[in-house]
């Protein structure tokens, strides 16, 4: 019997965010399937291998990539150095 916890229950639901006692700040952060994900509170920064988890499950990398929770993969999206 496998054993269902807040996480799971988010994945099956469909909800990307994780669970409150990760988000116990006011107000909540954006769910990862939302616009302004990025501006989720950071849990857990990892500056020396380049990656830092969100409060709302995103893992966000150094080039502006991001992974969600669901797996989808963001690719970088830097702004472009203008050339004058």
């Amino acid at each position: 019997m496998q054993r269902s916890t807040h996480l799971d229950t988010a994945t099956a639901t469909g909800t990307t965010r994780l669970p409150d006692s990760l988000c116990t700040h006011t107000p909540k952060c954006p769910a990862a399937d939302s616009p302004d994900r990025e501006a989720a509170h950071v849990v857990a920064s990892h500056p020396e291998q380049g990656w830092s988890l969100l409060c709302n499950g995103t893992v966000l990398f150094e080039d502006t990539g991001e992974l969600l929770p669901d797996g989808q993969v963001i690719a970088p999206h830097r702004p472009l150095a203008v050339v004058a």
